[in-house]
C-alpha cells in the first residue's frame, strides 16, 4: 500500500486507531473521510481536521449500503477502504448471558467487514491502484479468556483477509491486515489507562512506519505484537497463553 496520494475511507475512525490514523494519513497526503454513528463527533472533525464525514453504523446492514454508496458518489477516486470498525466485550460462557453480547459482536466484527468489501468491490476493482485495510488483533492467534467471541471474530478477520487476497490476485485491489496488540484506547473500560498496553500514538507511528517501508506487505505487525502473533510457530504457544491470562485481563486486544 502506497501511504500517499490516496483517498481513504475509515468507517470507525471517530477514535481511537482509527482516528489516530486517519489524521496522519492526511498529514501524508491523502483526503480522508472518517465513518461513524455520532454526528455531534463527526462536525467536530470535520471543522477541526478537515475530513470528509459519513454517518455509519456498521453493524446495521443497510446503513453500510447507503454510506458506501455516499461514500462513492461524493468521492469517486476513493480508493482505499480502512474497515477500523469493532467493539469487544467481556463474556462468561458458563451463563447464556453471554449471547447476546456475542451477537453483537459477531455482527459488527466479522459481518461489518464482509459488508463494506461487497459494498466496495466492484469500484475498488475500478481504480487503478487499491487498497482493502483489514483490522485484525494479536487475540486472532492467542485467546484472552475472557473475550471469546472477539477472539473468534478476530481469527476470521485473518482468515478472511488471507482468503480475500487470494481472489483479488491479478487485480488492481491488494488486501493488508493490521494486526495490533493491546493498545491503550477506549475499546474496553479502563484500557486507555492500562499501562501493559501500547501508547495509541506510538502504535500509530510504528504501523505507519511500516506501511511505507513495506509497501507490499500482507500483514503490519508491530514488534510488541509478535509475542502473540507468532506462539505456535515458536513452539511456546502454551507459555503465551498462560502469561497472557495471567498477567492482564485486556493485555491484547487492539
Amino acid at each position: 500500500m502506497n501511504i500517499t496520494g490516496n483517498t481513504v475511507f475509515i468507517p470507525g475512525g471517530t477514535r481511537g486507531i482509527g482516528l489516530a490514523l486517519a489524521t496522519r494519513l492526511q498529514a501524508r497526503g491523502n483526503t480522508v473521510i472518517v465513518g461513524g454513528r455520532n454526528a455531534a463527533a463527526l462536525d467536530v472533525l470535520a471543522t477541526e481536521h478537515g475530513f470528509g464525514t459519513v454517518r455509519i453504523d456498521t453493524a446495521d446492514a443497510d446503513s453500510i449500503k447507503a454510506a458506501s454508496a455516499e461514500v462513492i458518489e461524493r468521492y469517486p477516486a476513493v480508493n482505499v477502504l480502512l474497515a477500523m470498525a469493532g467493539i469487544m466485550r467481556a463474556e462468561d460462557w458458563r451463563s447464556p448471558a453471554f449471547l447476546h453480547d456475542a451477537e453483537e459482536t459477531v455482527t459488527t466484527n466479522v459481518l461489518g467487514p464482509i459488508r463494506l468489501i461487497a459494498a466496495f468491490t466492484e469500484h475498488l476493482q475500478s481504480r487503478p491502484d487499491a487498497t482493502i485495510v483489514t483490522v485484525a488483533s494479536g487475540l486472532a492467534h492467542s485467546p484472552l479468556r475472557v473475550t471469546p467471541t472477539y477472539n473468534a471474530t478476530k481469527a476470521a478477520v485473518h482468515m478472511l483477509s488471507e482468503s480475500v487476497r487470494l481472489q483479488f490476485a491479478g487485480t488492481s485491489v491488494s488486501v493488508v491486515e493490521l494486526v495490533p496488540p493491546s493498545v491503550q484506547t477506549d475499546l474496553m473500560p479502563g484500557q486507555a489507562d492500562n499501562p501493559h498496553a501500547m501508547p495509541l500514538d506510538e502504535y500509530a507511528d510504528e504501523t505507519m512506519g511500516l506501511l511505507e517501508s513495506q509497501p507490499d506487505a500482507h500483514e503490519i505487525l508491530v514488534e510488541r505484537v509478535k509475542f502473540l502473533r507468532y506462539g505456535e510457530v515458536r513452539g511456546d504457544y502454551a507459555d503465551v497463553v498462560a502469561t497472557l491470562n495471567a498477567t492482564d485481563p485486556h493485555a491484547a486486544a487492539h
